[in-house]
């Protein structure tokens, strides 16, 4: 969306879009057989035939191509001619078939999940040797986290340049003048949001709040959502999905945001920052770039309850400043986005032109 303003003449390609994204992008998406019956119900488990659709795009008619890039199939996309410039915005290395490829063999999101343990175990290999070589045709790589960025020269062995995600915090900063809290209750009111798929691993903080004796809200929807409430008792309440003026009741009454997962960067606690809201994060990927220890959140060192509730005890009392929470998220605006993101395109075009020239 964010990179669509900044270029709103540039169609946009993509294996399948929902009417609603259609809208929103100006009916300026292209799609093809994968958007059809029966592609459409079954994309998710077709990553060849993702890859196939990319690269078999024309795309001679430009001089640069954008593609947004993670657990999807875009960086596939080829060039035509050599004066052509590749940027690709790595959301992140595809996550099952590089770092998080053991979590979802334990925890697929798919279902039925013994067809999809089935389906990774048996092309994980050749779908990661093309995945390597379609990043190694990528002329620029952008990170959207210090994470992401480690991950790519990791599985990759390329070099990016960092550019955070664009995250609408004006929308969420009016909420921080609200909250009058000053420190953190005996008995904290904790919040979730977002997509609830095992990933997230939203089973630690319903545990960890449930031996503490803590309300838990949490508001979104997903395939794990079954299996949660089979280990949830009366601490924990599912509100489904909901309206923002609902969310805003909701943040109003949180004390803490609870982040358990290990994410490529992470948009909701970010808006929970901007919110005012502390958040306590797992210590590992995005999460190290926005959270501040003691100063807008805390973290827990292993992606287990024992672990959660280790930080969550030593909380009750410690003093916190919603305004000066919120602040911390400025730097996530989507204004800063498109400044970087047209700097370094502007940047990258004129380099690769002078060398295509010489």
């Amino acid at each position: 969306m964010e990179i669509h303003k900044l270029y709103p003449d540039a169609p946009i390609y993509t294996s399948f879009c929902s009417d609603e994204w259609r809208e929103r992008l100006d009916n300026k998406v292209v799609t093809g057989y994968l958007q059809r019956w029966p592609f459409s119900k079954i994309r998710r488990l077709l990553p060849l035939l993702r890859q196939w659709w990319f690269a078999k795009l024309d795309l001679s008619e430009f001089d640069i191509i954008i593609s947004s890039s993670g657990n999807g199939e875009a960086k596939f996309v080829r060039k035509s001619r050599p004066d052509q410039l590749h940027i690709c915005y790595c959301h992140t290395p595809t996550h099952f078939y590089w770092r998080h490829y053991d979590e979802y063999i334990k925890r697929p999101s798919f279902r039925p999940q013994w067809l999809a343990r089935l389906g990774l175990k048996t092309l994980v290999r050749p779908l990661k040797k093309r995945d390597f070589n379609a990043a190694q045709q990528v002329d620029v790589f952008i990170a959207n986290s210090t994470g992401i960025q480690a991950d790519i020269e990791e599985f990759y062995q390329r070099k990016s340049t960092v550019i955070f995600p664009p995250i609408d915090v004006s929308s969420f900063s009016p909420l921080a003048k609200n909250r009058k809290q000053t420190s953190i209750p005996k008995k904290p009111r904790c919040l979730i949001w977002g997509r609830i798929v095992p990933m997230k691993r939203l089973d630690i903080a319903i545990k960890a709040c449930q031996k503490l004796g803590w309300q838990l809200d949490i508001i979104g929807k997903g395939p794990d959502v079954d299996n949660l409430k089979n280990i949830a008792d009366k601490h924990t309440n599912f509100l489904g999905f909901v309206d923002n003026a609902t969310r805003e009741k909701y943040i109003k009454k949180a004390d803490l945001f609870i982040f358990c997962s290990h994410e490529d960067f992470g948009i909701a606690p970010v808006e929970a920052l901007a919110s005012g809201i502390p958040v306590v994060a797992y210590e590992a990927g995005g999460a190290l770039d926005y959270i501040k220890p003691e100063k807008n959140g805390w973290f827990f060192s292993e992606q287990t309850d024992s672990s959660l509730i280790e930080t969550l005890e030593k909380l009750p009392g410690k003093k916190v400043s919603p305004t000066k929470i919120s602040a911390t998220a400025n730097e996530f605006s989507a204004a800063i986005f498109h400044k970087a993101i047209k700097n370094i395109v502007d940047k990258s075009w004129k380099e690769h032109y002078r060398e295509n020239r010489n």
